[in-house]
């Protein structure tokens, strides 16, 4: 099997922790050289030397923070112009939770540029480049709202939903190019993003932390939370040669909990 991404260059998104940086750690495994992509420098300075460089690779991060669009294309243009992107990892955090009629016009209007608006604009930077070197892949950090709405998460439902249609339209219209689209769905993956659903909804209940973990636990079969370097372990396959016929897709990683095909 070929998994070998020595040669490439791949951008990750939300990189500073969690499960980007954990794809980033993956890739750079396999051989990739990556640029990390989020708002935090001090953070992303820390984690870049953590890196493995066993190909040779010279990682590098840039800085943008993904609820400033603008800023985003900025940055982004200055990473175009330095070379090829063959991988795009598309990761960002998702918008706070509540009922959807609660939610006001600005929190969908954030929300969609945040992560629709900016999955188009570096879709737009990169895929040239992946057309002109034969080999490209887009992969979509979602959720797996993708296949049943969360409880709780009106706003984050929503907006997922049109990142999918999102990618689906654009594997079809890449596919004759080589260059693929697909999505890696995670399930409840002990990040900060889970806690931080956890500390909301226990305040919004009055009760515990681990009432709020124990209800969740109980709707995963596996009886756990998932780690971000198993929801990377997906990505990095994904990027890989091996899955070049792969397009299109969206794959839940979330231990059997998602109750449809």
């Amino acid at each position: 099997m070929d998994l070998s991404l020595k040669g490439k260059t791949a951008l990750v998104c939300g990189s500073s922790q969690g499960i980007g940086l954990a794809t980033a750690e993956e890739l750079a495994l396999l051989g990739a050289t990556c640029i990390l992509f989020a708002r935090n420098e001090d953070r992303l300075k820390a984690v870049l030397p953590t890196l493995s460089t066993s190909s040779g690779q010279q990682h590098r991060y840039a800085v943008a923070d993904f609820s400033d669009l603008a800023q985003v294309k900025e940055a982004a243009e200055k990473i175009a112009a330095q070379g090829t992107i063959h991988i795009l990892i598309n990761n960002t955090g998702g918008p706070a939770g509540g009922p959807i009629l609660e939610a006001n016009a600005a929190a969908f209007t954030a929300a969609f540029s945040q992560h629709l608006l900016c999955n188009q604009a570096l879709a737009q930077l990169f895929v040239p480049g992946m057309i002109s070197a034969g080999f490209g892949r887009i992969i979509n950090i979602i959720s797996t709202s993708v296949k049943t709405p969360i409880k709780n998460l009106g706003v984050s439902n929503t907006t997922r939903w049109a990142v999918a249609a999102w990618s689906k339209t654009l594997a079809t219209e890449l596919a004759p190019h080589g260059v693929t689209v697909n999505n890696v769905l995670p399930g409840s993956t002990s990040t900060a993003r889970l806690e931080g659903l956890f500390n909301s909804s226990a305040a919004a209940r009055n009760v515990s932390t681990e009432v709020i973990e124990a209800e969740w636990l109980k709707e995963i079969p596996m009886q756990r939370f998932g780690e971000a370097r198993e929801i990377a372990a997906l990505a990095a396959f994904l990027a890989s040669p091996a899955a070049g016929y792969i397009t299109g897709t969206s794959t839940a990683v979330d231990g059997g909990k998602t109750p449809v095909m």
